[in-house]
């Protein structure tokens, strides 16, 4: 316990203490006063200021700094009956040790302590005035104290409950989210790399593959006929593996969204689904790279996912956007029952995490399945 830290809950107590009877008072008549349609700002205006000087009382003597600006009535119910009933605990308790310490203090320097016989068994003292007040002054100077610090937990514990988390709570959690979400994108640049080794196996490395084996029996064939038919059947594999290497390389990361932006991105993922994609665009300009990037993949994972595996017919995506935040809405008519923890979109989830954003999938069974995802304008530093 710091030296400085008695002295500023003891001042907090006894402010606290002012405060509940004004809070008393002020909870008597605003209860009345809700009733009338014309005084509820009134009550409201005075909930404000009372909440005010609370938070700057838990800042300035409890070191608390809440997140929320307004606890409501119950707070200040909650802090009236405490600052009452604790306070004028603490502050008498502390007065009765401060009496005790005066009367030994005044017998023991002026001599005028009495003898006080205590009988025990099989024991017969005798002791002095002063140092029954000395001791019991310093016992219950102990015990105020130790009740003045159990009142100053209390104080925090209510106002954490009442108006959220303080400042050091709040950095706690943060800490721990980061930490979640860099683990989290660990995982999903390990699920992108062998989702993309599996294409260019599957895909790329087959046709490759085919190529070879016909250019090589092209080789070694001695009738032109068949060298002929071999090498127009290389050239449309060639243009099979072209293909092939394009469409690897535009779910890696297409370059339309560096050079157009997000709609013409977008539109290129339309244009590819083989179900009708409707987009509707509020956006009034381009998000930042980041916020881009990610609203991007969790369009065309959420479509991907909706022709694959719900058999959707029609698909909608809505961009949306106000002062703090950008918005994206995917919605589809399939077969719903969609698993969030899925490969696909726990992955989208850890993206957009990752920028400070949320990711909700609403999907019952039977359909319809809404997936969304809320990022701020600016992304997280660091």
């Amino acid at each position: 316990m710091s030296g400085s830290r008695f002295p500023r809950a003891l001042a907090g107590a006894v402010l606290g203490m002012a405060l509940g009877l004004a809070e008393s008072l002020f909870l008597l008549a605003a209860a009345p006063a809700c009733l009338v349609p014309a005084l509820r700002p009134v009550a409201q205006r005075g909930l404000a200021r009372l909440t005010a000087m609370e938070r700057a009382r838990l800042s300035r003597f409890f070191g608390l700094d809440t997140s929320r600006e307004n606890g409501g009535y119950a707070f200040l119910a909650a802090r009236a009956a405490l600052g009452l009933l604790g306070g004028y605990a603490c502050t008498s308790l502390l007065f009765l040790a401060l009496l005790f310490l005066a009367g030994g203090t005044w017998a023991l320097l002026w001599g005028r302590a009495e003898p006080i016989p205590l009988e025990l068994p099989g024991v017969n003292l005798v002791t002095s005035s002063d140092v029954v007040g000395l001791s019991s002054g310093a016992l219950l100077l102990v015990v105020s104290a130790l009740l003045v610090l159990g009142m100053a937990a209390l104080e925090r514990r209510v106002a954490v409950h009442f108006l959220g988390p303080d400042g050091g709570e709040l950095m706690r959690r943060r800490i721990a989210e980061l930490t979640a979400t860099r683990s989290g994108i660990v995982r999903a640049v390990d699920d992108e790399r062998r989702r993309i080794e599996r294409d260019l196996h599957d895909g790329v490395q087959q046709r490759g593959v085919a190529l070879a084996m016909l250019l090589g029996r092209a080789r070694h064939s001695r009738d032109e006929e068949q060298v002929h038919e071999l090498v127009a059947q290389a050239y449309t594999e060639s243009r099979r593996l072209l293909d092939e290497l394009r469409s690897v390389a535009w779910r890696i990361y297409p370059t339309a969204l560096d050079e157009l932006g997000l709609r013409a991105a977008l539109a290129g993922v339309a244009e590819r689904s083989p179900v009708p994609v409707t987009v509707h665009d509020g956006l009034s300009g381009r998000p930042v790279s980041e916020v881009e990037t990610a609203l991007y993949f969790v369009v065309r994972e959420a479509i991907t996912n909706a022709v694959k595996h719900a058999g959707a017919h029609d698909i909608l995506v809505v961009l949306s956007e106000d002062e703090r935040t950008v918005s994206v809405a995917i919605s589809d008519d399939g077969e719903g029952g969609a698993d969030p923890s899925g490969g696909g979109l726990s992955g989208l989830a850890r993206r957009v995490l990752a920028l400070d954003g949320t990711f909700t999938v609403d999907s019952p069974p039977g359909g319809p399945t809404r997936v969304t995802a809320m990022l701020p304008k600016a992304p997280p530093c660091g």
